[in-house]
């Protein structure tokens, strides 16, 4: 099914529309000096895409939060969510298809961009299965895939950098089509730029900027000029989304209004400006940081130090060991979920961990979430299959002691040989043991292995039949044989 989008009008008054579905395959590049309308053609191009496709946009300045009174978009505020929340946020925006707009207003520039690079992190790295077609419209490229380092950190530029090379370069098999918007095309990394086959330029002044349009859109250098002379929501279109030679487009109205409008002209008021400006105020209406507390009167400055010492913070009981069992257990329980998702035995700590924190939250613990080693501890516990009413055991202070002593990747593989030992049965698989280490890779589950025995937690060896059998070290409790011969 081919579906177009209306644009406005061209050159010669008939309709000038945009293949989405080739747009999808080829992308987009909008450039054009501040107030030539590009938001205003982005505008109408999410507005008329909005029940077609899938949207995810990247909003400096915020001007397109008023998209969602009518189409419904989610307004994420980055200032209110840290990088890996963000790049949770992306991964979940591609499962549930939901539109969204990352919204960076009132964040500096430097977390404007490791912001933005998470978030597109998230939408890049979600799984095969969720590669459906999105639209990604970043406004002000320039700010996120800069040509040359300014005042921010070569570690931020890299990251952003990075995540929009990602965009435009390998983001087509993903389903993610980029549509990025530029001021100026000197200020835009070339690699960025030249991934782009449909074009619209409007008015541009620098001879630069002219120029490189004028090369974009095939036209010879002598035409350059023209884009001086092109009016506001003017623009030169060229691509196979758009039209195959380049034609002038008009670009409609739009439905939403936009928060960051261009200023009108107004009369000054009449009014007496030296009443207005010099009468003495009020002291209700002076400006909160214009507010001044009269001086103290004198006195003995160890008296007033006294005086102004804050009351003792009462700090709350400790809890009791019931309720230390309880909220363990429900930390458990909310686990358990956690790790029922599918794959999530091979994602990464830190996104389980963030997965986890939002269920705590859902659940209303508030401050009562586990912090970062209290979760790795219960996730090697589950990995391991350990249940309730482990701790009753005798060996287990030995076992619990032998698993604090190795590194915290790795206690979940010990954990899980504990288990087997400690019920007699037969010593895990090597599929098994990767599980556990949170990798599909044989190979690195034997290392694991091979690096437990090196620290003195474990000794391997092999019956008759060549079937491995793991003896715990400081409990004298073994594995059964395992099912099938080890592999060297």
């Amino acid at each position: 099914m081919t579906v177009h989008i209306d644009l406005g009008t061209s050159s010669g008054g008939r309709p000038a529309a945009m293949d989405l579905e080739e747009l999808l395959a080829t992308r987009l590049l909008v450039q054009g000096n501040s107030g030539c309308g590009k938001s205003h053609l982005l505008r109408r191009l999410l507005e008329k895409s909005a029940a077609w496709v899938q949207q995810a946009i990247i909003d400096p300045e915020g001007d397109y939060v008023s998209l969602s009174e009518k189409f419904g978009h989610l307004v994420i505020d980055a200032a209110e969510h840290s990088e890996q929340g963000l790049q949770l946020a992306g991964d979940r925006v591609r499962r549930h298809r939901v539109p969204v707009i990352l919204n960076l207003e009132g964040v500096d520039i430097e977390n404007q961009m490791r912001r933005a690079a998470a978030f597109l992190g998230g939408l890049f790295d979600a799984e095969r299965e969720y590669w459906t077609p999105m639209l990604v419209v970043v406004d002000e490229a320039q700010l996120f895939a800069p040509s040359a380092s300014g005042e921010v950190s070569d570690d931020a530029r890299k990251v952003s950098l990075a995540a929009m090379t990602n965009l435009m370069c390998r983001g087509r098999k993903r389903g993610l089509a980029g549509v990025i918007a530029t001021q100026r095309l000197a200020k835009l990394a070339k690699n960025v730029a030249a991934e782009a086959s449909n074009f619209l330029m409007g008015r541009t002044f620098l001879d630069i900027d002219m120029q490189r349009a004028a090369d974009l859109l095939g036209m010879e250098r002598r035409q350059a000029e023209m884009f001086r002379d092109l009016q506001r929501g003017h623009f030169m279109a060229l691509g196979p989304a758009l039209c195959r030679r380049p034609q002038e487009v008009l670009v409609g109205e739009v439905e939403t209004r936009s928060l960051g409008v261009s200023p009108k002209l107004m009369p000054l008021p009449e009014a007496d400006a030296r009443d207005l400006i010099l009468t003495p105020p009020e002291p209700d209406e002076l400006p909160a940081r214009a507010r001044r507390l009269p001086p103290p009167p004198p006195a003995d400055i160890l008296a007033q130090l006294a005086a102004a010492r804050p009351a003792p913070i009462l700090q709350p009981p400790p809890p009791t060991p019931e309720e230390t069992r309880a909220l363990r257990q429900e930390w458990e329980d909310i686990a358990r979920v956690v790790m029922a998702e599918p794959d999530a035995a091979y994602r990464p700590v830190t996104a389980l961990y963030q997965d986890m924190l939002l269920r705590c939250r859902i659940q209303g613990l508030g401050s009562k979430i586990p912090d970062p080693s209290a979760f790795r501890q219960i996730l090697a516990m589950l990995r391991a299959g350990f249940g309730p009413g482990e701790e009753e055991r005798e060996e287990w202070p030995a076992v619990q002691a032998q698993a604090a002593a190795l590194p915290e990747e790795t206690r979940s593989v010990y954990l899980l040989l504990a288990r087997a030992a400690l019920d007699g049965a037969p010593c895990p698989s090597d599929e098994a043991i990767a599980e556990a280490y949170g990798s599909r890779s044989l190979g690195r589950a034997r290392r694991v292995l091979g690096f437990i025995e090196e620290q003195g937690a474990i000794v391997i060896r092999q019956d008759l039949t060549g079937r491995r059998i793991v003896t715990l070290m400081g409990t004298g409790r073994e594995t059964a044989p395992a099912e099938t011969a080890s592999l060297v």
